[in-house]
């Protein structure tokens, strides 16, 4: 375990003497990450704050857009409904909070469903329905694919696949053509009835008869991802955590700044968390651990749910009680194992979950202080403020 910081560092004014030479070394990194910029206000090429103006935007609102799209199966008997692949179902659990259970009465998709999603990025989630067809030559496809960060396309695991597996190589040709920089998520949807060996033969499966396609076409190198993914554990948070942090410009700095957070305050793991979506954004560089990560999530919702009985409401707060009361959230839990998790709201959007030894959190206000210093270092670094 990397030594902590004995006693916390005095932040100076840039213009006071030695302003180097008592600062943390998240303050230092942030800093020199800065200056390494051509213009230390708008850095290039990673912008300050992410405005979704990807490579292949026209001419938008600035907001990414995650496709969600699949095939349904048409059954032959008139009597039986379609079987649905389950894009509705993760939009309701991961973007609604909708109980898993609960997805069983929705219906099915008949229009474009357009969700915006208002978090620390604001983006859009856009629902095809599986009997759409915007391969047609009616449609726009230029509005459709145009602007959007992710197709995520939905296969469901439990039914015959191949022909939303054809659809599905239609559609990374029509990308690879026109839109090569948008990024494609294949979502094996619907595999926790599934056995273990079960699940992975079929990934297997999709993964070589996708790649076989693509390579028959000359697109070896098409920036096609594949996940296993099920409304009822983790996973689909996972999977959309990955999704999400494609998007995210900043990546590398917030995994720089996690991993000297870590280090200097005798953390295990760290995690920066969407406290809507229990999605994560960013974590250090060390192996993302399934129990932990399920632990943290499930955490959240703990929290938030206390925090909106007994916290305050920022926005109606006077200015002279704003001053005197800026604190935010913060959480400490002993875990039967030992482990100690610790939480820090960032904003009203972003959460910092943090794993450590029990013998770390003896030094709470060390960890406290580099917390904050993390914290200040997220502002500068998304455009943020503490409200």
């Amino acid at each position: 375990m990397a030594s902590l910081l004995t006693t916390p560092a005095r932040r100076e004014k840039p213009e006071e003497s030695g302003a180097w030479r008592n600062k943390t070394p998240a303050i230092l990194t942030l800093e020199r990450f800065m200056q390494d910029q051509t213009d230390p206000e708008n850095p290039n090429p990673s912008p300050k704050f992410h405005t979704g103006r990807l490579p292949n935007n026209r001419s938008g609102d600035g907001k990414p857009r995650l496709l969600l799209m699949g095939q349904r199966r048409q059954e032959a008997h008139p009597l039986i409904s379609p079987r649905r692949s389950g894009k509705s179902s993760i939009s309701s659990v991961v973007f609604h909070k909708m109980p898993p259970a609960e997805t069983l009465f929705l219906e099915s998709t008949a229009r474009i469903q357009k969700d915006a999603v208002h978090s620390f990025m604001d983006f859009q989630v856009w629902d095809f329905p599986g009997q759409l067809d915007f391969l047609d030559p009616a449609f726009d496809v230029d509005y459709i694919f145009g602007e959007i960060g992710a197709l995520i396309w939905v296969i469901d695991a439990q039914d015959e696949y191949l022909d939303a597996l054809m659809r599905l190589n239609n559609t990374i040709l029509l990308l690879q053509q026109h839109y090569p920089s948008i990024n494609i998520e294949v979502f094996i949807h619907k595999v926790d009835a599934l056995s273990e060996d079960y699940k992975f033969d079929i990934q297997r499966d999709i993964v070589q008869r996708t790649q076989d396609e693509l390579s028959d076409a000359g697109y070896e190198n098409a920036p096609v991802s594949f996940h296993l993914t099920s409304i009822y554990d983790h996973s689909i948070f996972e999977a959309f955590s990955k999704v999400i942090q494609k998007l995210i410009p900043q990546l590398p700095t917030l995994e720089g700044l996690l991993n000297i957070l870590c280090s200097n305050s005798g953390m295990e793991k760290a995690y920066i968390f969407d406290c809507i979506s229990k999605i994560y954004i960013a974590t250090d560089s060390s192996p993302v651990d399934m129990q932990s990560y399920e632990i943290c999530s499930d955490y959240i919702d703990v929290i938030v749910d206390v925090s909106e009985i007994y916290g305050w409401d920022r926005p109606g707060r006077a200015a002279e009680e704003a001053e005197c009361n800026d604190q935010e959230a913060e959480s400490v839990i002993r875990l039967q194992n030992g482990m100690i998790l610790y939480l820090k709201e960032i904003n009203k959007y972003l959460v910092l979950i943090c794993i450590m030894k029990e013998e770390s959190i003896k030094k709470k206000g060390l960890i406290d202080y580099n917390c904050g210093v993390f914290q200040d270092a997220l502002a500068q670094v998304f455009g943020l403020q503490r409200t």
